[in-house]
């Protein structure tokens, strides 16, 4: 018998049940409100409704490696550890061969999604982007390509002296797939000018996102939490993304990422704990009501909070991760791993009490022929789950 909501649900978020419950969507103050109650048990019960009405116990995963080409930028963001600096990481950029290498690695893994982010690195001419993506097909022919941030898009388009919208028609035409989520960290002028002041503001952001839509591309969206932003403008952010998703409809998943402040100009700020990561995705999943899909990024939260946020909203888990660099490389600052086999991907969703699929990029299930290892091949997309 249906645990009754008044049971888990306190009074004063009676209101929001009864919209959730409705599949109404939620406002500005609900997020809010959701993300101050100290209950966090009644927030997740909320987002489990919208997880489970949209997926049931499915939890998503794909085979991916990421390619960080280069740590040179000119960015200077005081949240990143990642880039070139004194006293820091030292400076390199990827020949195209380099990547070519990276990329036979793990051709074992069976890998469907590269996934390729860099710094702005501005000695790196126009060609190089395209050759780039090029590289990836040629070594890992039909791999889903989802590459370059929308401040990336900014810099192909200057150094190639074009629109964002030819730029993408280029790479599009060179076999870029998809565009990652990053990049605006959090839609807020303030923290813009406070953190990231010299890379596009929000309104250049959705610029891009708008001209990504226009040629069809898919794209994700992220959230960067726990440095210096309010509740107010996490919550914001939240809502500018659900506003452009109602305009362009191109945005298939959407990740909380949770900040590391180590080795980083925040590196006196304490990082969110396990507490923040869960109601963050609790209070994504219950405000981004026109996003299929909602993602814990292990990653950063960890395998463990994953496990839990399955229950929480999310349901997808990301992927195998080969590779790596943007928060830390593996082995620093502890015990972080940053692989997880497909056997330990399995076993760390079941173990949650729910159903692991694999899937491709654009969230199509994958079935083997064979019993998954290290040399089955046989891929087949079966269905679309949007």
């Amino acid at each position: 018998m249906p645990i009754a909501p008044e049971r888990i649900v306190p009074a004063e978020l009676m209101d929001v049940y009864a919209k959730v419950d409705r599949g109404e969507r939620l406002s500005l103050e609900d997020g809010v409100r959701l993300w101050e109650h100290p209950n966090l048990t009644a927030v997740a019960h909320l987002a489990n409704i919208v997880r489970e009405r949209k997926h049931g116990a499915k939890t998503f995963f794909v085979r991916n490696q990421h390619i960080n080409y280069t740590n040179i930028c000119n960015k200077f963001c005081k949240f990143c550890s990642f880039y070139a600096k004194k006293g820091g990481p030292d400076p390199y950029e990827m020949s195209i061969e380099e990547v070519k290498r990276r990329l036979e690695w793990h051709r074992d893994a069976e890998i469907t999604e590269v996934h390729m982010v860099g710094g702005i690195n501005p000695r790196l001419p126009y060609q190089y982007y395209m050759d780039l993506v090029r590289a990836v097909k040629e070594t890992l022919p039909g791999v889903h390509v989802k590459a370059f941030t929308a401040i990336e898009i900014e810099e192909i388009a200057r150094v190639g002296k074009t629109t964002h919208e030819q730029a993408l028609r280029d790479l599009i035409e060179a076999g870029l797939d998809s565009l990652p989520g990053g990049g605006i960290e959090v839609l807020s002028d303030r923290v813009h000018r406070e953190l990231f002041g010299k890379k596009l503001d929000g309104e250049g952001w959705k610029s891009v996102a708008r001209a990504a839509a226009k040629l069809g591309l898919t794209q994700y969206a992220t959230l960067l939490y726990g440095h210096i932003e309010t509740t107010f403008e996490r919550v914001d952010h939240l809502r500018q993304l659900r506003e452009l998703q109602d305009e362009t409809g191109h945005f298939v998943c959407f990740t909380p990422l949770s900040f590391h402040p180590e080795a980083t100009d925040l590196e006196h700020i304490q990082g969110p704990t396990g507490f923040t990561d869960l109601r963050a995705i609790a209070v994504s999943r219950l405000m981004l009501d026109n996003f299929d899909h909602l993602k814990s990024f292990w990653i950063m939260n960890t395998p463990e909070v994953t496990q839990a946020a399955l229950w929480f909203g999310a349901d997808d888990a990301d992927g195998l991760v080969h590779e790596y660099e943007i928060t830390y490389k593996d082995g620093e600052f502890g015990n972080k791993k940053q692989v997880l086999n497909y056997a330990n991907m399995v076993r760390m969703i079941e173990e949650a009490g729910r159903v692991p699929v694999e899937r491709d990029s654009l969230y199509r299930e994958i079935v083997r022929e064979s019993q998954p290892g290290p040399r089955s091949r046989t891929l087949t997309p079966v269905a679309v789950v949007r």
